[in-house]
């Protein structure tokens, strides 16, 4: 495959087409899947109008493309057993960014990671079922990492997920 032809997902370089520009049915898709990613396809097909053969080979190719990276729940995490929530701010050792990655995936209650700009390296959400448990993951898990130079722990005590629902514009260009 031609270097132009390469491209990142999820931060890994592999082989990958460049992806094809969207149409506005392909984001009129993009944006019922993001509101309700239980929607039938019949449902999507009516709502876009066109069939659902062509819907369903548009959410494939979305799906190939690496678009849509897929289908999951939005979890209110106290309910779920998971009372303490954490942004954790990380500073690291210079291009080591995979490497700590790959650790920071394999946390227990880690579910968000982003290599960042500004004071610090790395922003990590975690989610833990409760301060004794979040305690222990930064002490002993995050700061055992040879790459991590310093962490600061910011705990959340409210949130609102602002993800797209029904009456709420999503925003896709």
């Amino acid at each position: 495959m031609a270097p132009e032809q390469m491209a990142e997902r999820d931060g890994d370089p592999e082989p990958v087409a460049p992806p094809r520009p969207l149409n506005s049915v392909d984001r009129d898709i993009l944006r019922i899947l993001r509101t309700d990613g239980r929607a039938s396809i019949r449902a999507v097909a009516e709502r876009v109008h066109v069939s659902r053969a062509n819907a369903y080979a548009r959410i494939n190719r979305l799906v190939e493309d690496g678009v849509i990276r897929g289908f999951s729940a939005r979890v209110n995490h106290e309910r779920a057993g998971q009372a303490a929530s954490a942004y954790i701010t990380l500073k690291i050792v210079q291009n080591s960014w995979r490497t700590v990655r790959e650790q920071l995936q394999a946390l227990p209650g880690a579910t968000h990671i982003a290599l960042v700009s500004g004071d610090f390296d790395v922003l990590l959400l975690v989610h833990t079922p409760d301060n004794r448990a979040l305690r222990e993951l930064v002490l002993t898990k995050i700061q055992a990492i040879p790459e991590v130079l310093s962490t600061r722990t910011l705990l959340v005590f409210e949130e609102t997920d602002l993800g797209p629902r029904p009456g709420r514009p999503a925003e896709l260009a």
